[in-house]
């Protein structure tokens, strides 16, 4: 605390904790320990860097002021941490009743006779202060040592529990999606062979049915001759019938042949369909 006769000031240092683009401020409490009024000045080295409110005033009789200094964001750290820049605080008794519109720059002119009284103050740069670490449980007196943090920084058992829990947790997922995974590609191979078993054509089954019906036809055409279709034949000798039965097999064969392909044809379209 500076102590003069017209106005005490604290603190003597201007302490900023300096951080790279933000703003900071420091603020003075100026006591006013005697019956007058008196006026005071604020002054700078550098006041492009700084703002001072209010850079002048009156503090009344046996009371307080406080200005508020604040410096503006700053680009880059200063070498060292080290800051040269300083202020200058002027107090002079002022009339009874002054207000701050009554302040003039004459009343700190020492050249013209009046009183003034100077502090200078230095500006310093500090850390700034570190938040404040998060209460553990059982950091209490009387804990188990087990819950705390050890000095190299390693877990605590609660953390410990912790993770474990969640590394199960992980594990048991992976497995689950695991046995989706093999479900959905059983499910994919099924369909992928009833596909092709769909896609496979006539089964044998009915390709056999209908060379049986073809034969069973030829065989019944031979039996019963004449045919049905006797007018189709007609240019044969009926007195030479009996030697042209194996012409009229071959005949028989030949339609039974292309019924089983009239056949196979049909089931051919209603398949497409």
């Amino acid at each position: 605390m500076s102590t003069g006769q017209l106005l005490s000031i604290e603190p003597q240092e201007l302490q900023f904790p300096f951080e790279l683009r933000k703003q900071i401020s420091c603020s003075l409490n100026l006591s006013n320990k005697t019956d007058n009024y008196v006026a005071f000045k604020v002054k700078t080295t550098n006041p492009k860097k700084y703002c001072v409110r209010p850079n002048t005033g009156v503090v009344l009789p046996r009371s307080t002021c406080n200005v508020v200094v604040t410096m503006q964001a700053q680009k880059e750290a200063p070498t060292d941490m080290q800051c040269k820049d300083k202020f200058l605080l002027q107090s002079v008794v002022a009339s009874p009743g002054a207000t701050p519109k009554d302040i003039m720059a004459e009343m700190f002119n020492k050249e013209s006779g009046h009183n003034v009284e100077e502090c200078k103050l230095r500006v310093v740069y500090v850390a700034p202060p570190r938040p404040p670490s998060p209460v553990r449980e059982g950091s209490e007196e009387g804990s188990s040592p087990r819950a705390s943090v050890s000095d190299n920084g390693s877990f605590n058992a609660a953390e410990l529990t912790s993770a474990r829990t969640l590394i199960s947790k992980l594990t048991e997922e992976k497995n689950s999606a695991i046995q989706q995974n093999s479900k959905l590609q059983q499910e994919l191979e099924l369909l992928r062979r009833e596909a092709k078993r769909n896609q496979s054509g006539i089964p044998f089954i009915y390709v056999f049915l209908v060379g049986l019906i073809g034969i069973i036809l030829g065989y019944l055409l031979k039996r019963t001759w004449p045919p049905p279709c006797y007018t189709f034949f007609v240019f044969f000798d009926a007195t030479s019938m009996a030697g042209k039965r194996k012409e009229i097999w071959k005949i028989g064969k030949v339609t039974g042949i292309l019924f089983c392909r009239n056949v196979v044809h049909c089931l051919l379209i209603c398949m497409e369909d």
